[in-house]
This record gives C-alpha cells, sequence and structure tokens, in this order.
C-alpha cells in the first residue's frame, strides 16, 4: 500500500485523547470495546504523528509495566493496521491550560473527524470544535449501540 493509498474505512472517524486509548488498549471494560470497533472496520481510528508519539510516551510510563517489545507489538499489530495516518499541518491554540490537547483539535481538522471521545476535563469542557463533538467514552458507546 503506497503513502498516498489509504483504504476507504467505514463508520465514524474518531480521535481518541489519551486517556482513553490507555484505557482501551490496556484495560477493556467499556473502553476495550473500542478496539473491537476499530479492528473490526466499525470505526475509523485516526493517528496523526504527534498523537502517536503521545500514546508511546504514555505506553512507557513505569506504572504500567510494558516492556519494548509489548509497546512495539501493541501498537504495530493491534493498532496501525486499523488506523487512518493523518498529516497535520492546523496549528491551534484553543486549551491554554495544557498546549499539548491542543495535539487532539488539530488532528479533529486535518482527519475530518466526526466525533473527539475523551475523558480530559478540559476538552469534555469545549463540549465541540469547529462542530465536532467531544464525547465521553460511556455516550460514544450508547451512540454506537
Amino acid at each position: 500500500m503506497g503513502e498516498e493509498e489509504v483504504r476507504e474505512r467505514p463508520g465514524p472517524r474518531v480521535v481518541l485523547d489519551t486517556s482513553v486509548f490507555i484505557s482501551a488498549t490496556l484495560f477493556g471494560g467499556g473502553p476495550g470495546r473500542l478496539v473491537t470497533l476499530w479492528q473490526q472496520d466499525q470505526i475509523t481510528l485516526l493517528l496523526s504523528s504527534e498523537v502517536l508519539k503521545e500514546y508511546l510516551r504514555v505506553l512507557s510510563y513505569p506504572r504500567f509495566q510494558l516492556t519494548g517489545e509489548e509497546i512495539k507489538f501493541l501498537v504495530e499489530v493491534e493498532v496501525m493496521p486499523f488506523s487512518e495516518p493523518v498529516k497535520t499541518r492546523t496549528r491551534l491554540r484553543i486549551i491554554d491550560e495544557d498546549f499539548s490537547d491542543n495535539k487532539f483539535l488539530e488532528l479533529v481538522v486535518d482527519g475530518k473527524a466526526d466525533v473527539v471521545v475523551s475523558g480530559d476535563k478540559r476538552l469534555l469542557d469545549l463540549a465541540s470544535y469547529e462542530g465536532i463533538e467531544i464525547i465521553s467514552v460511556t455516550e460514544f458507546l450508547k451512540r454506537i449501540d
């Protein structure tokens, strides 16, 4: 598959904040259903290099006790084959309290997302950006069902 050749994926185009991604990939439960949804092409998981770097940084926290090989497997086997890469060019300063949260909104814009699924209070307090809803995992799963 060439770099410009991205297969069309059905379902809503979704951006996951880091807390939701970590919960989904490591802890299962409600958020764990998201993994099944993206792997079965029921949702399209959008990823930018900035968001992926954030996911990798947090996965390497000592409290998760993951080896480099486990992180590599998780990302290369469970995530990347089922996600759509997005090159972000937009730069935003919407969330001043934590500038790092802006990378998710940049991905929303450049990835033409349908929804952001978040557990982050700052993002959830926005409720939407550019008409794109920012909702909790619980709310998202209710809508998918």
